[in-house]
């Protein structure tokens, strides 16, 4: 059974107006457990939306959504964030700026429990935080009372990415997750992101405009054109791919759309 099954998905945008747009129509695809999906495509070709669509922030027309054969298509976003995690191109998303290192785990360690506030704070998930937070080898480990918001933009990333991962998921979102990051801090997400999926077998689909990870990173490769996928390369496959290839099939697209 796989992990994730999007089914006959349509979706249009300002439906019955003249500017009408569909984007996916009776669009379709299969994930299977532990696949980890690179995503590339020309803007507006619905890679965001594919993401959107999964995690509930965009509602569909039409098709349904399941995940390890549970029907998802009508779940809410807050009910689907239980066992979907995301990770957003911005840094100061999927973290609270103002509250501690501490506090911002903590809350990550209650997704989806009843929370029950009390003045102190069990030292048990503390020393687990701290040996969680020693794996990102950022030396945050050691600063657990500093608030998210003076943390640098690869730190907050690091921590976010750390933070979707601490409680058992099933699938992994990453959207673009690295854009906003300088060369080298991006290098360091990108390696701890490996890990982590490959550590917790996390089933994953990263967005990335990069396509040097989008060939070194996953075990499959899709690009997307107008809402169609137009490229699907799996392991070996996608492992024979070169960059020159993807740039190939995008000035093809280019030239096709009359560019």
């Amino acid at each position: 059974m796989p992990m994730l099954e999007l089914n006959n998905i349509s979706k249009y945008y300002n439906a019955g107006t003249i500017n009408e747009m569909c984007l996916f129509q009776n669009f379709n695809l299969k994930a299977e457990k532990g696949e980890f999906l690179s995503v590339v495509g020309s803007n507006g070709s619905g890679k965001t939306s594919l993401l959107n669509i999964i995690c509930g922030s965009i509602p569909l027309d039409s098709g349904t959504i399941r995940i390890n054969g549970r029907d998802i298509t009508k779940s809410p976003e807050h009910k689907r964030s239980r066992s979907i995690g995301r990770v957003y191109q911005n840094t100061a998303m999927g973290t609270c700026p103002s509250m501690t290192i501490l506090e911002n785990l903590s809350l990550a360690d209650n997704k989806g429990k009843s929370f029950h506030l009390g003045r102190g704070t069990d030292k048990k998930r503390i020393d687990y935080y701290r040996t969680n937070l020693k794996i990102l080898g950022l030396g945050l480990e050691d600063k657990l009372n500093l608030t998210v918001g003076s943390l640098s933009g690869g730190q907050r990333q690091a921590l976010s990415l750390l933070m979707t991962t601490l409680t058992p998921i099933e699938f992994l979102i990453l959207d673009e997750h690295t854009a906003a990051l300088d060369p080298k801090t991006a290098e360091t997400i990108m390696e701890l992101t490996g890990r982590i999926v490959k550590e917790k077998g996390l089933t994953t689909i990263m967005v990335t405009h990069n396509l040097r990870y989008a060939l070194e990173y996953g075990s499959r490769l899709l690009m997307l054109h107008k809402g169609e996928i137009v490229v699907d390369k799996k392991e070996n496959e996608k492992k024979d791919l070169k960059i020159e290839n993807i740039l190939e099939k995008f000035n093809q697209i280019s030239i096709e759309c009359g560019n």
